[in-house]
């Protein structure tokens, strides 16, 4: 090991204990009051001590550089299963799924207990056409396990060329073997936007995703539906169905726009972390595009993060009935910080929370009328028809617009 990576070491182990020390100082007491310094050495000592039995009798020979980045990826990706150390081209492919553009399958993918798991296909994508499930369990790609792979490798196994194929082998509760799905990579640009209007003057407004365009395109589609309703029934629209099923989140600023356009005041979301920074709340302005029309929100396990934070500022300021299933629970804010040489870590530093002070993260946003999904729905693209006879959600949020019915107490599920 040259004495230049040695220092790095030295300096980094350094760092990381100054902060531990702070943490972890009950513990370290009751040893034989180690100094900082001595504390610093070992540390370094062990790592350097790691690294030459790891440099000399790894059956595949590694280098210090390589080396050291796999100390740091796994340093931060330990931390929770949504940090994580980025390579450039990881980050490079962060930086292009939040504009909406990608090449791929359409899955949003999380890890949970060492498994990884779909939240949702993304609409009109490859994976949503061939029947992946929120809740489908990955467990191959090309014929070779993920267990070993961690979520950000079976992110990129699943990214590629467009026009290439990829075989995607998942578990599926309910099923006693395995499914696989031939599918074919595509440039995927995803609109996270759909809308229709359905009978009397009824908005039904579907988001796939929030990425950057998100708001701006919603607040078109409304502008567009209403202009629709008066046009045919001389009358503006008397209600939205916003459809949040099986998005997963995405940017959070976005989702702080979507919840805007709804509520003239009050705060929508705020974050807790350690740094200035991470702690920040996001209150509405003045302006409900909607002018106080009756407003349902479809949810279900699938609804994640952004989806979530909406579902969750208008249930608490009872500006919309929540209708489905309890939602995913990720409560957690995560901010990607760009390194040197393109490199990232994207790292968890906030927890946020609901107008009323609640965190969801591992608990969900409680639907306010609790109807199951049939599985399947909602299936179409974005591009697709809505199936208004057997889409229990759709059917119950229509009916509640209809009855004027306005119900807010948290359902059990």
């Amino acid at each position: 090991m040259s004495l230049k990576t040695r220092g790095i070491l030295v300096l980094v182990i350094g760092t990381i204990l100054g902060v531990s020390l702070s943490l972890g100082g009950g513990v370290l007491a009751r040893k034989e009051r180690l100094s900082p310094v001595e504390l610093r050495e070992d540390q370094s000592r062990l790592l350097m001590e790691v690294m030459q039995r790891v440099k000399r009798e790894y059956v595949e020979p590694m280098d210090d550089a390589e080396l050291l980045e796999r100390a740091i990826r796994g340093m931060v990706g330990d931390l929770d299963r949504h940090s994580a150390f980025l390579y450039a081209e990881e980050f490079r492919d962060i930086r292009i799924s939040t504009s909406g553009r990608y090449s791929g399958v359409g899955l949003e993918i999380s890890e949970a207990d060492d498994r990884i798991m779909v939240i949702s296909p993304i609409d009109g994508t490859p994976a949503q056409r061939a029947g992946i499930e929120t809740g489908d369990e990955i467990v191959e790609i090309d014929g070779l396990t993920v267990t070993e792979d961690g979520l950000e490798n079976t992110i990129d196994r699943l990214r590629g060329p467009a026009g290439t194929p990829v075989a995607v082998r998942v578990r599926r509760d309910g099923f006693d073997d395995s499914l696989t799905f031939n599918l074919t990579r595509q440039r995927i640009r995803v609109s996270s936007v759909r809308y229709d209007v359905l009978d009397q003057a009824v908005g039904y407004l579907r988001l796939s995703q929030f990425i950057d365009t998100t708001a701006e395109e919603a607040a078109r589609a409304i502008d567009e539906m209403m202009e629709h309703a008066q046009a045919t029934t001389g009358n503006m629209l008397t209600g939205l169905v916003l459809d949040l099923r099986n998005n997963p989140g995405g940017i959070l600023d976005s989702a702080v726009d979507v919840s805007d356009l709804f509520l003239d005041d009050g705060v929508i979301v705020s974050a807790r972390g350690r740094t200035p920074e991470s702690r920040f709340t996001r209150v509405a302005s003045l302006g409900d595009i909607l002018d106080g029309a009756t407003m349902v929100v479809l949810v279900n396990g699938g609804s994640a993060s952004g989806s979530e934070i909406v579902a969750g500022a208008l249930q608490d300021h009872e500006r919309a009935t929540i209708i489905g299933t309890r939602t995913f629970g990720k409560g957690l804010v995560q901010t990607v910080m760009p390194l040197s040489r393109g490199r990232a870590i994207k790292l968890t530093t906030s927890r946020y929370f609901t107008p009323s002070g609640d965190s969801i993260n591992e608990i969900g946003v409680a639907p306010d009328v609790f109807v199951e999904g049939a599985r399947g729905y909602p299936d179409q693209g974005l591009d697709g028809e809505l199936d208004r006879e057997h889409d229990a959600q759709l059917i119950e949020a229509l009916e509640v617009i209809r009855s004027g019915r306005v119900m807010h107490s948290k359902a059990a599920d």
